[in-house]
């Protein structure tokens, strides 16, 4: 049974259609697409064609366009929507031209830097770079660093990722040891730039202030690019989170299937108190349904307790052993990844 035939049955069965209380479908899309531009550099065309892209979607020439138009630019696109690659075009076309160009990734955590990590390092490994050009190293900059790695990163990398922590406590108080690297520092990217709201958002934003007047120091001003989820007001953040004018990108150009919006209410066992079974084990039963069909899925409990997830846990063991468990609790989740560097500010 395919995800359709799922649907239908959740319409038709008597445990679960009476408590469809809204459902609606967003119409699949297709991609909008175009070739490489002219002006894309033959060694990054020939590493994506090598890569199996042969063409980029919409939004992607848009940042490309704009990026090499010298605007700052914030992409807010879909997940899954080749975000990563709407940056990388411009950066490493920067990094290919000039061969003393330096770029700074932020990202909010540092499992999110060792991901991205590897995407660069395809590039870098691949890339056939000319004689006179100098490496395209790139290097995690963050509190894991080793000490004996941290001045050859800070002399070598044409690309260092590192956090807005980072950057406040370990490279902007040292910017002296960092001083080929603020000289040349062409682009700042900042991915995730949602997670920069509310009082985190304008600490933040103090530190991209204070980065901008140290590469000013240094002769340089960044070009900035930022990468957002799809919120209401992204050119309004990232304006306030750099300060200056963006170019808002928000036109998606990949392709999607149909979306469907389903709003589950849990039937009523007592009408005279008003009491409905369990949300959580009416979510395992559902989820159930998902597992057995082979529908690739992902169930979030909300509020994120102990309490809550051992309840949906045990409810999947009754039922399935395909099921996986994500960390619940931040302590769960070191053997997964590491921890943020950014300590949580009280509420």
């Amino acid at each position: 049974m395919h995800l359709a035939s799922l649907l239908d049955f959740w319409k038709r069965d008597p445990e679960t259609a009476p408590n469809l209380v809204a459902w609606r479908t967003l119409p699949s899309r297709p991609a909008q697409t175009y070739p490489f531009p002219i002006d894309l550099p033959t060694q990054i065309k020939q590493t994506l064609i090598a890569a199996g892209i042969h063409i980029l979607y919409s939004h992607q020439l848009e940042a490309w366009t704009h990026a090499r138009a010298g605007e700052n630019i914030i992409l807010s696109t879909g997940t899954a929507s080749g975000k990563t690659l709407s940056y990388n075009l411009p950066v490493f076309a920067s990094l290919l031209q000039n061969p003393n160009a330096r770029a700074l990734y932020l990202f909010p955590t540092k499992a999110l830097a060792q991901d991205q990590l590897s995407n660069l390092q395809y590039l870098v490994s691949n890339i056939q770079l000319p004689i006179t050009n100098s490496p395209l190293n790139a290097a995690i900059y963050d509190g894991d660093t080793p000490q004996s790695a941290r001045s050859p990163i800070r002399k070598n990398a044409r690309v260092v990722l590192s956090n807005p922590d980072m950057l406040h406590t370990g490279i902007l108080p040292q910017h002296t040891n960092w001083s080929d690297f603020f000289t040349n520092l062409h682009f700042v990217i900042i991915d995730e730039s949602h997670t920069y709201r509310g009082v985190f958002g304008s600490h933040v934003a103090n530190v991209i202030r204070r980065l901008k007047r140290v590469a000013s120091f240094y002769g340089a001003k960044p070009q900035f690019i930022l990468a957002s989820a799809t919120i209401g007001n992204p050119r309004e953040l990232a304006e306030h989170l750099i300060e200056e004018s963006v170019h808002l990108i928000d036109n998606d150009g990949s392709a999607r299937g149909p979306r469907h919006f389903i709003i589950y209410n849990p039937p009523i066992t007592d009408p005279s108190l008003g009491l409905r079974k369990s949300s959580l084990l009416e979510g395992v039963r559902l989820s159930q349904d998902l597992l057995n069909q082979n529908v690739q899925s992902v169930e979030l409990s909300l509020p994120q307790t102990r309490s809550n997830w051992e309840l949906t846990s045990a409810g999947w063991a009754r039922r399935s052993s395909s099921a996986i468990r994500a960390p619940s609790l931040q302590r769960d989740s070191k053997p997964v990844a590491r921890d943020a560097d950014l300590n949580p500010l009280p509420q």
